[in-house]
């Protein structure tokens, strides 16, 4: 009878337990299971119904998952540069840097071995702007990883870009936060460009490298944010390369008139002006230096920082038609985009 009476309780524990072992197994297994997708070039792909380790082959993506979901990235393509550190979020700074396909410098290259050692359950590649989409997976081709593409090569492809990315993370709120604040940007932007006349629409030569003689011509994502923003980009000039920086000559620039120049390089910026090379350079004392922290704001990686670019180029160009206070929306972009609040004396180093 004593037995009997231990036995009941225990068949009702042991099937409680067995129930719960079995609830368990289920959830794991679920962990694991895959679901199809199509990916932003049409592709069906096979991914986890809920991918845990991320790695990106290219640069601009990377950054994209900087806001999105940087506690998903298994490694970056390039090391965080010191001046940038404090304006990141930890979990980036952290991560190991092993390369990027379609990279630059000599970080550019990677080790398949080394993404494999990082145990990613899901690869994001950027889809060529120049058409050899394929290039960017060649190494790593056969290693039966799931490869997801992302058009990501206009500003105007990022909020769809983002809510793509976003539902295939599970991070869509996230997504569609940072996707609305691009729209937004566009849109304010856009209707203050489309009330100025052509004629009246400021002339801008974008120099690049440590002469200003290299640059990229209109219509080329590099530089879109000067048409974006309303301005005239007076290169015309087919781009022949991903990297873009096509070569130009100090007399094309002066026969091209321009009122502004767009300076990457703050060295050239200092010289420019009293340089008697480009004493004939109209628009040689007008000269704007693009902020680069935490990473350039118009270009290389080209990255969503063009929502702020954007603005801050159609204050520059049109003071009375689009005005910006620009250390408050610069605060709203960083706590928006990389959850970091910035003090008076970070506005000031990242404007200067």
């Amino acid at each position: 009878m004593l037995s009997v009476f231990f036995a009941f309780p225990f068949r009702r524990l042991f099937s409680s337990v067995l129930i719960a072992l079995c609830l368990f197994i289920i959830s794991l297994h679920g962990e694991g299971r895959a679901r199809e997708i199509a990916d932003m070039t049409g592709r069906s792909v096979e991914v986890p119904e809920h991918p845990q380790r991320l790695f990106s082959l290219s640069y601009p993506l990377t950054v994209l998952l900087y806001a999105l979901a940087p506690d998903l990235l298994v490694a970056a393509n390039f090391p965080i540069a010191d001046a940038a550190k404090p304006y990141l979020p930890d979990v980036v700074t952290r991560l190991p840097a092993i390369g990027a396909m379609m990279g630059m410098g000599p970080h550019h290259g990677m080790n398949p071995e080394e993404i494999m050692a990082k145990h990613p359950d899901l690869l994001l590649a950027w889809v060529d702007p120049m058409g050899d989409t394929q290039k960017v997976v060649h190494p790593i081709t056969g290693s039966d990883l799931p490869i997801v593409f992302v058009k990501l090569t206009n500003l105007a492809d990022y909020p769809a870009a983002l809510r793509f990315v976003g539902h295939l993370l599970g991070r869509e709120a996230r997504a569609e936060e940072l996707a609305t604040y691009i729209e937004k940007a566009q849109e304010k932007v856009a209707k203050v460009v489309a009330s100025v006349p052509e004629g009246q629409r400021p002339r801008v030569y974008y120099a690049e490298g440590r002469d200003g003689l290299a640059t990229d011509c209109a219509g080329s994502f590099h530089s879109e944010s000067i048409d974006v923003a309303g301005g005239i980009n007076v290169e015309h000039c087919p781009q022949t390369t991903l990297m873009g920086l096509e070569r130009v000559t100090l007399e094309q620039i002066v026969a091209d008139r321009p009122d502004i120049l767009l300076v990457q390089d703050p060295d050239f910026a200092k010289r420019v002006a009293g340089d008697p090379a480009w004493a004939q350079v109209k628009g040689k004392n007008h000269v704007i230096v693009v902020p680069h922290l935490p990473y350039n704001w118009i270009d290389r990686p080209p990255s969503f920082m063009r929502a702020l670019a954007i603005q801050w180029l159609a204050n520059r160009f049109y003071p009375d038609k689009f005005p910006l206070d620009l250390r408050s929306e610069l605060r709203t972009f960083h706590s928006l985009f990389f959850g970091v609040s910035l003090s008076d004396h970070d506005v000031n180093a990242l404007l200067h």
